[in-house]
């Protein structure tokens, strides 16, 4: 069972297709906006006692620090996790850390993996590639089952199958689990509850046989050599604890200075993700601990685009990011067409500028549609526990997607305001094309404008220039 964002068409043409979906929709505004009023809760409560926004300021400072001199602590963290007992690999990008991967998994002679819920592993292919290798990979997070056991695809950082309700969540069960190892109960209903423990017991024994756990991590400690994982469900610390190996896949941007860094991130993680004071689960671990938890412990450093994000000035900022998606639940976009017209693991706006990030623009129209997938109306700046500003960004990869193109075939859209800076720079030409102007309008809609008019209005020529009027009213003048 795989699903790949491969092939996808650009972000106007698939969100097209999703708005007509009107089940999506009715799922997608039931879910975001539940998520946004606990979050909003939570927000109020802490405003009570001290300041949001010095709490955001704090989290943006301590991400930021870090970027600021990430090879240095990147460095500090392969120290302390190798003294920790850990082995350390460098991956440059999704095919090298693939690989690494592939090879710590065949040296153990298994089959398959038990994965915790991952943002990169996703972003890299990974359990497709172990499947090239003969290797199952078994997610365990329960909405990341859900996608799994449906051959779908993730649509929120969060709630990867938010696009799902639980009608549709309880036929995949009874459909798909059996050939996956475990058969859903025969009187399955769709209440959470029955839903939550059909996939308990489906994935209980893959967590008691498996030999080998692979997991990400919401933060890496350079002080300490520590990985993070935060998750609600407990799924998290069974990967982390009974595998007798766990391979750790950790973007190089997650990686923090010091212990006491974590303090004000763990306080606006939950708060903006799930609505909650505190992970019902944070898991920490620091390499290999003897006869507690798993006695072989990787962990892969991935760039994958991360060092190309990190040297433009304006989008390096998208590194912040923690993965919380508070950004999605409050984008009208977002919430319309939901997270697969985004073509990517990383949907909504964090995924609109930070594909274009790490993939580059100028060579894959479906990228380069991305930073247009915005009203920029600043709701997710506002919502962004590390306050990345993302509308800012998104202007600044639009520029970049324009400036990539110029060299090529231009565009109506360039040709249009080409003609208007030459009528423009002068006052004869202008006049001369005030003359035209209704029958520019007429061809225009007839053959031109087709994209423009189908989402703005075009308004009909006025029956007479400014030009004429004036001259007709003798200056303006009407004598008073």
């Amino acid at each position: 069972m795989s699903a790949t964002f491969v092939g996808m068409p650009a972000f106007p043409a698939a969100a097209h297709a999703a708005l007509g979906n009107a089940q999506l929709r009715h799922n997608l505004a039931h879910a975001t906006g539940t998520i946004r009023a606990k979050r909003q809760r939570l927000v109020d409560e802490l405003d009570a006692s001290c300041s949001w926004e010095e709490l955001r300021l704090a989290g943006a400072g301590v991400k930021e620090s870090a970027l600021v001199d990430l090879g240095t602590h990147l460095e500090r963290l392969e120290e302390t996790l190798t003294a920790n007992g850990a082995t350390v690999h460098w991956a440059r990008d999704a095919a090298e850390a693939n690989a690494v991967v592939a090879a710590i998994v065949k040296a153990h002679g298994v089959d398959e993996v038990v994965k915790v819920k991952s943002m990169v592993t996703q972003e890299i292919g990974l359990n497709e590639a172990l499947a090239a290798e003969g290797i199952a990979a078994w997610e365990t997070d329960l909405a990341e089952l859900i996608v799994q056991l449906g051959d779908d695809l993730p649509s929120h950082i969060l709630v990867p199958a938010i696009h799902r309700n639980r009608a549709e969540i309880r036929e995949i069960f009874l459909e798909r689990m059996a050939a996956a190892g475990r058969p859903a109960p025969a009187d399955l209903t769709d209440e959470p509850a029955a839903l939550a423990a059909a996939a308990r017991e489906h994935l209980r024994e893959k967590f008691l046989r498996a030999k080998v756990g692979i997991s990400g991590a919401n933060f890496a400690v350079a002080e300490t050599g520590t990985l993070v994982v935060v998750e609600s469900e407990g799924n998290g610390r069974m990967c982390l604890t009974l595998p007798e190996v766990l391979v750790s896949v950790v973007g190089i941007e997650k990686v923090v200075p010091t212990f006491h860094d974590l303090d004000s991130l763990l306080r606006l993680l939950p708060r903006s993700s799930t609505g909650e004071r505190m992970n019902p689960y944070t898991s920490t671990w620091s390499g290999v601990t003897p006869g507690d938890g798993p006695q072989e412990v990787h962990v892969v450093l991935l760039d994958n685009g991360r060092t190309n994000a990190l040297a433009d000035e304006v989008g390096r900022q998208a590194l912040r990011c923690i993965r919380c998606s508070a950004c999605l639940n409050v984008c009208p976009v977002y919430e319309r067409t939901g997270g697969h017209a985004y073509g990517s693991v990383y949907p909504g706006p964090i995924g609109a500028i930070l594909n274009p990030l790490l993939k580059g623009v100028g060579h894959d129209d479906q990228v380069d549609s991305l930073p247009y997938a915005s009203s920029l109306c600043g709701a997710c700046f506002e919502a962004c526990p590390v306050r990345i500003d993302i509308p800012s960004v998104l202007v600044d990869q639009r520029a970049k997607v324009v400036d990539a193109h110029r060299g090529g075939r231009p565009k109506v859209e360039a040709l249009a305001f080409k003609g208007a800076a030459v009528a423009l720079s002068d006052s004869r030409r202008l006049g001369l094309g005030e003359r035209f102007t209704g029958l520019g309008l007429r061809i225009g809609r007839r053959f031109g404008a087709s994209k423009w008019t189908s989402a703005r209005d075009l308004p009909p020529a006025p029956r007479e220039s400014f030009r004429a009027w004036w001259r007709r009213t003798e200056g303006g003048g009407h004598g008073g």
